[in-house]
């Protein structure tokens, strides 16, 4: 199936990084085109079905907004990424009631706008693994997980509360972000907090994880918290860490982590830093991976002693004599060189013992 990404960039290096980028996808059918303004964008939307538009919002001549809107007057389907390098509040508006499908601040994580690229298309690549089918008793336990988030979120007024595992997926949530194309790459930034804080505790020699992060201001102030090594609460909202709140809101936070961790050590999951290993290890020190094998298999035994076959003597023997006449050559040379060492190379030269004889020497006369 043939899929067509239209990026929009007045900056040469940004067209060439996210072109390759998108080339480490190796998908069959998909074809990139390239322009560096609004208007040629659109003569391209006039030639090409446009699936994807990627493009910044300060443009010349027209903004990313405005050839978002003309775009999809041709191409009611097209998806939209907005890049930009602006904070200006009204800007993020004006770019989140424009509807795209995410926004990324310069620069760019490539990771999260492969992932995004990915869903947009709707290809079944993601970074992120699959979840393994759920079973009754993980059905239940989402469904008491996900009413203890929507009482917490209730009684605190939060925007939003999310149960995420340390791949970043989310596992339980309720309510929404209140600027959800940035939620990919919030929750992936909050899980490298998360890898951190678990190194700290383990430097730190702590038996379980006790910290918790508060984000305030912006668009929500933001409360992150470890659960477990592999779980952690994100909770969203408006002046939940104001200074006539803050100890309520975390007070109310330590509580439902509480009842969170009740909950998943139910199903065998504890909050103990040794009782997980390392899924992962880092690739610059990632060993080569290991194959067990099954103990029906017999390693081999070491080969009995076997004399050469006459080929194989034959091939030996060779080998001696081509050594022995090597060494002879050496020889040769050897003998060569002390013997016409001494000569000079040119006809008009002589030695200084022919020329002691014929006594050119200075006092070889007396």
């Amino acid at each position: 199936m043939e899929r067509n990404i239209l990026l929009v960039d007045d900056q040469r290096d940004i067209l060439r990084l996210l072109h390759a980028t998108l080339d480490t996808l190796k998908i069959q059918g998909l074809k990139i085109f390239e322009t560096p303004s609004g208007e040629e964008a659109l003569i391209e939307s006039a030639r090409h079905r446009v699936d994807l538009l990627v493009t910044d919002y300060k443009l010349p001549g027209m903004s990313g907004v405005e050839l978002m809107h003309k775009v999809r007057a041709r191409h009611p389907e097209a998806k939209v990424v907005l890049i930009t390098g602006m904070t200006d509040r009204k800007v993020r508006e004006e770019m989140l009631n424009a509807g795209a499908l995410a926004i990324f601040d310069k620069p760019i994580p490539l990771a999260d706008f492969l992932d995004v690229v990915e869903r947009g298309l709707g290809l079944v690549q993601t970074i992120f693994p699959p979840e393994r089918p759920s079973d009754e008793k993980t059905e239940q336990r989402h469904a008491r997980v996900s009413d203890l988030l929507a009482n917490f979120r209730q009684d605190i007024n939060a925007e939003a509360v999310f149960l995420l595992n340390d791949r970043g997926l989310v596992q339980a949530r309720t309510g929404k972000l209140h600027d959800e194309s940035m939620e990919v790459s919030l929750i992936s930034t909050l899980m490298a907090i998360h890898a951190a804080g678990l190194k700290v505790a383990k430097y730190n020699h702590q038996e379980k994880l006790a910290s918790y992060h508060i984000f305030s201001g912006g668009d929500n102030d933001l409360l992150f918290i470890p659960v477990a090594p592999m779980y952690a609460l994100l909770v969203a909202g408006t002046g939940l860490v104001h200074e006539d709140r803050i100890l309520e809101t975390v007070n109310a936070l330590l509580a439902l982590r509480k009842e969170v961790e009740r909950s998943l050590r139910s199903i065998g999951v504890t909050g103990e830093l040794h009782s997980i290993s390392p899924k992962t290890v880092p690739l610059a020190t990632a060993a080569a991976p290991t194959i067990p094998i099954p103990a029906s298999v017999k390693p081999a035994e070491k080969p009995a002693d076997v004399p050469p076959s006459p080929e194989m003597e034959a091939l030996l023997k060779d080998a001696a004599a081509k050594q022995s006449k090597s060494t002879d050559m050496d020889d040769f040379w050897s003998q060569a060189a002390e013997k016409h060492g001494s000569k000079p190379t040119s006809n008009e030269v002589i030695s200084l013992e022919e020329a002691r004889k014929l006594g050119l020497l200075p006092g070889d006369g007396k």
